[in-house]
């Protein structure tokens, strides 16, 4: 199916169909390139220094020499004036400290943007508010819920949202799908705690939720939740191209690959080197990490895990009424799905975060944890003599 027929068959498309002559100045952040090339080597393999590596500068975009191959993800010269749309996982609001319930307004805008997939590589995203995932929801249980959606008059398509927290036909996205320059609205009632879902749902729902039309929204319980040191918003995608991995220039969805679920490219939060690069995960010894970890998908399940750590906590299905499991390895996570890991800390260094089909890695699947303290001996060290720096 090419992009014109995409176009015509976009439902409710109430304004002219027409594709802007450059990308729209919509970035939140200043556009950089990304890694095309990862090996599974250079993201997981060891080094002898792992520890000291020095992290980047928080905003900057020079990556660490160990990271991936030591690729340095710069900005891009032949095209300066596009967007990053990855959104930093460290972009969570803080924990809810009222008591009662009140009325909550979502503002979301549906914006199709030209950015940068990796480093020799452009593609149009389809987002929420121009980032992937989509911003990070946080309302309490019993609160009222107005979602005001509102789709960029430089769109291409049609878009809504269908919020996985909302007891209604299409989770909302039955009531609209408003065109470019339109929008719509609707409420509801967070009836259940938990970590949920939210996507566009307009047909067909699959390629809008692979374009980048994703996001997360937590319904705190009534007591809320254990208070941690950090908190992280992290979500895998996968991106269908009819180009094959690697490709230079701007990049094509395929609708063909979209059916037969073959991804190109697989991503934490948007693009290639995005939670290595850009924003990696950042916490001290000593802290304990919270990550709300959800698939947009739209059609593989994640085996998440931290390499270099156990889980504390697993909340599975997001569920924040059954007891969370304790001392997990790797949790499974269904496209459309969500959980909740906490852990504590324990030593300094590079943890990387993959999904444990790691053949996904070498599309792009992976991000680290940068943990900064003194060296415990006692829970990690080596048995070998380390080479002298005197020589």
């Amino acid at each position: 199916m090419s992009r014109r027929d995409l176009v015509d068959a976009s439902i409710h498309n109430g304004g002219a169909k027409h594709a802007p002559d450059k990308a729209q100045g919509l970035s939140r952040r200043t556009l950089l390139a990304g890694s095309a090339g990862i090996t599974m080597g250079s993201v997981l393999g060891a080094s002898p220094a792992l520890a000291q590596i020095e992290p980047p500068v928080e905003g900057s975009h020079v990556r660490p020499s160990a990271s991936l191959g030591g690729r340095i993800y710069s900005a891009n010269p032949d095209h300066p004036g596009l967007a990053d749309i990855s959104e930093n996982p460290a972009n969570v609001p803080p924990p809810l400290t009222r008591k009662a319930p009140a009325t909550v307004r979502i503002d979301l805008e549906t914006i199709e943007i030209e950015a940068h997939l990796d480093a020799n590589s452009r593609y149009r995203f389809w987002t929420f508010n121009g980032t992937v995932p989509g911003p990070f929801q946080r309302v309490r249980v019993g609160d009222t819920v107005e979602v005001h959606l509102k789709n960029n008059e430089e769109s291409w398509f049609a878009h809504n949202v269908d919020f996985h927290a909302v007891t209604g036909p299409g989770g909302g996205a039955s009531l609209g799908a408003p065109g470019p320059g339109e929008s719509y609205s609707f409420k509801f009632k967070a009836l259940n705690p938990g970590l949920y879902v939210y996507h566009c749902a307009v047909s067909p729902v699959a390629l809008h939720i692979a374009n980048g039309m994703y996001g997360l929204i937590l319904v705190e319980p009534e007591d809320g939740l254990a208070p941690v040191d950090q908190e992280f918003y992290v979500m895998q995608g996968e991106i269908y191209t009819e180009e094959s991995f690697g490709s230079s220039g701007l990049l094509n969805e395929s609708y063909d690959k979209l059916i037969d679920e073959r991804a190109e490219y697989l991503v934490f939060n948007g693009h290639v080197g995005a939670l290595t690069d850009h924003y990696p995960l950042r916490a001290k010894v000593g802290e304990t990490v919270r990550i709300y970890f959800g698939v947009g998908g739209p059609n593989y399940t994640s085996a998440f895990h931290v390499i270099g750590e156990i889980f504390d906590k697993a909340y599975l299905h997001g569920s924040l009424l059954t007891p969370p499991l304790e001392s997990v390895q790797t949790i499974l996570v269904a496209p459309g799905g969500a959980a909740i890991v906490e852990f504590k800390c324990e030593v300094p260094g590079r943890f990387v975060l993959v999904d444990h089909a790691l053949s996904r890695a070498e599309r792009g699947l992976a991000g680290y944890l940068f943990v900064e303290g003194d060296e415990n001996p006692d829970i990690f060290s080596s048995l070998d003599e380390m080479p002298s720096s005197d020589k």
